[in-house]
C-alpha cells in the first residue's frame, strides 16, 4: 500500500490502481465520494479526520484512478470495495457515502457488514421508490449546467466552475467524473432494481443524512429509503442540497462523528 501517513497515495486492489487519501487517527472510516468526485469532499474529509482515521479512495474510473476491465455497475464497485476492506484488513469500519457513494455503501452493506460497525448514507440514490411511471430522480444528463446547479445545490454558486480558467487536470477530472457516472448509473438510471428488496439485510446502526434543499431527489424519497433499513434514523441538514458534505462540511462531519460515538 503506497500511502503516506496523513497524506495521499495509491493502492492496487485486484490489479486496479486507485488514488487514495488517508488522514487522521482513531476508528477507521471509509469515505465513498459522490458523483462529482473526491475534490469537493476535501473540507469534509479534513473535518472527519479530526476524530477518525479516514480512508477516502477515488472510485475506479474517476480522477486518476484506473478502471478495471469489465467494471460497469455499482454492484461491481461494491465487490471492489469489499476486496479493499479485506486487503487492508479493516475492522469495525464506519462506512460513509454521499449520493453515488451512498449507493455503493448500501450495496456493500446488503452483501456483508462483517467488517463494518456503522453506516452513514447521505442523499443516497440507488433505489426506485415510485411506480414505473414516476421519475424519482431528475435526469441530470438532460440538464444544462445552470439547471443542474440550481437543482443540486442550496447555493448554486457553490458548484459553479469556470472550466476555461481551471488547470487541465481539474477539467480532466470533471470530464472523467461525468463519464464514469454515466457508465455506472445510466441504465437503469441511478438505481438497482434489486437493491430495494435487499435493504432489510442491513443490520448495523444506520444514519440517513439529507440535504434539505436537494431538488434532484425529494425528501420523501430519502425518508422512504430510510424506512426500508431496519432501525435507520433520518436526519436533515439545512442550507444544503444534494451534496451536504460540500455545502455544510463541518455540520456534516459533526453529525457523522456524533453517530460514531453511539448517539442514535
Amino acid at each position: 500500500m503506497a500511502v503516506a501517513e496523513s497524506g495521499s497515495g495509491s493502492l492496487v486492489v485486484d490489479g486496479t490502481r486507485i488514488d487514495l487519501i488517508e488522514r487522521g487517527e482513531g476508528p477507521p472510516l471509509l469515505f465513498l465520494h459522490a458523483e462529482n468526485g473526491i475534490e469537493p469532499a476535501a473540507a469534509a474529509i479534513d473535518a472527519l479526520a479530526a476524530a477518525a482515521h479516514v480512508i477516502a479512495p477515488t472510485h475506479p474510473g474517476f480522477g486518476r484512478s484506473e478502471l478495471a476491465p469489465g467494471m460497469r455497475t455499482v454492484d461491481d464497485l461494491s465487490y471492489f470495495y469489499l476486496d479493499l476492506l479485506d486487503q487492508l484488513d479493516l475492522r469495525d469500519v464506519v462506512v460513509v457515502g454521499v449520493s453515488l457513494g451512498a449507493w455503493i455503501a448500501a450495496e456493500i452493506a446488503v452483501k456483508s457488514t462483517a467488517r463494518m460497525s456503522r453506516l452513514v448514507l447521505a442523499n443516497a440514490v440507488g433505489i426506485k421508490v415510485g411506480d414505473r411511471e414516476t421519475r424519482d430522480i431528475v435526469d441530470i444528463f438532460a440538464l444544462t449546467d445552470k439547471e443542474y446547479l440550481e437543482l443540486v445545490y442550496a447555493d448554486p454558486q457553490t458548484g459553479r466552475r469556470d472550466y476555461k480558467a481551471l488547470p487541465d487536470a481539474e477539467v480532466l477530472a470533471a470530464a472523467r467524473a461525468r463519464e464514469a457516472t454515466a457508465r455506472y448509473a445510466w441504465n437503469p438510471y441511478f438505481h438497482n432494481p434489486r437493491l430495494k428488496s435487499r435493504l432489510h439485510r442491513i443490520r448495523i446502526p444506520t444514519l440517513l443524512l439529507w440535504g434539505s434543499h436537494d431538488r434532484m431527489l425529494s425528501e420523501a424519497y430519502g425518508r422512504a429509503y430510510c424506512g426500508m433499513i431496519p432501525g435507520a434514523r433520518f436526519e436533515p441538514i439545512d442550507r444544503a442540497g444534494h451534496f451536504p458534505h460540500q455545502e455544510q462540511p463541518q455540520i456534516f462531519a459533526e453529525k457523522v462523528i456524533a453517530f460514531m460515538g453511539g448517539k442514535r
